[in-house]
């Protein structure tokens, strides 16, 4: 074992196993109320990516949840991962144990879904490990006590989604190449919600007007103005085509046709910003994952 982020990648050397967990963007996001408990009422379009987290298992025998390799920012036990792992031990009776390791690339509050993923990864690939058998709607049930995302994740379709994010409709979404920037600051999701300023009520769509508009995001004139560092990675990509930010986080993109024009673009952006080209996925590397396991 490597030291805390890394571990060794090859798939069942001493027992470890390594499961995808991919980041995601919110092609767009937009807040159509509130439900009796305050809950925002979204609608959005998760688009899944080839890119992102790989989550490394090792099943043990005595019970324990042992997280060995992760963010040590976070306190293992308010760990997603930490906390998929318990829960799904719990729901099932599973006498079984695990330890937990990550490869983290996905920047942590950028807004593209490292940590609900990361979750649904776990869960998932316990659910084969173990051997409980839940299969994709009992867990996507479970994923959706630990955050609003992890449902979409454990489904690993790219989605139309309303409620909370939670009521997902499979969507199929055409090829394209996205130029991801981490502007470097994180963003706190909680205040971003009760934000006087944050536009509550546009208008409900249909999934039939997803490919008839280019939609933008409801927090994002909220992070204009109050984090500079992504008003300027916006007004850098929007040199390139129509930037958004995804999720309620301070991750910026904008999409392409091709890998040349999105590579053109982030060489062209220069180095100010961390920056990734990335393909978006027809559906989840994890399930790619899970029908190849044996």
């Amino acid at each position: 074992m490597e030291s805390a982020g890394t571990v060794n990648a090859a798939d069942d050397a001493d027992g470890w196993s390594a499961w995808p967990a991919p980041a995601k963007l919110n092609l767009f996001l937009h807040i159509v109320g509130r439900r009796a408990d305050d809950y925002h009422l979204l609608q959005t379009v998760f688009q899944l990516l080839d890119w992102g987290d790989t989550v490394h298992l090792r099943v043990r025998a005595d019970g324990q949840i042992v997280r060995v390799a992760g963010n040590e920012s976070v306190p293992a036990d308010a760990d997603l991962m930490v906390r998929a792992a318990r829960l799904l031990q719990a729901q099932t009776g599973c006498t079984k144990g695990c330890e937990i390791a990550i490869d983290k690339v996905i920047p942590m509050g950028g807004g593209f879904g490292g940590g609900s993923s990361d979750a649904a990864t776990v869960l998932v690939a316990l659910d084969h490990l173990w051997g409980t058998q839940l299969g994709e709607e009992r867990l996507a049930a479970l994923g959706l006590r630990l955050g609003a995302d992890v449902p979409v994740f454990v489904r690993g379709r790219n989605a139309w989604a309303e409620g909370v994010g939670d009521i997902l409709t499979p969507i199929e979404l055409p090829p394209r190449w996205y130029l991801l920037v981490d502007p470097g600051v994180p963003v706190p999701t909680a205040e971003l919600f009760k934000a006087p300023e944050l536009t509550r009520d546009s208008p409900r769509r249909t999934i039939h007007d997803v490919f008839s508009a280019s939609w933008g995001n409801a927090f994002e004139p909220v992070l204009r103005a109050r984090e500079p560092q992504i008003a300027a990675a916006l007004d850098a990509l929007a040199a390139f085509g129509h930037a958004r930010v995804t999720g309620s986080g301070a991750g910026c993109f904008v999409g392409f046709d091709s890998l040349v024009q999105a590579q053109a673009a982030q060489a062209a952006l220069g180095r100010r910003w961390q920056t990734w080209v990335v393909a978006g996925a027809a559906h989840s590397p994890l399930r790619e994952r899970v029908e190849s396991w044996r």
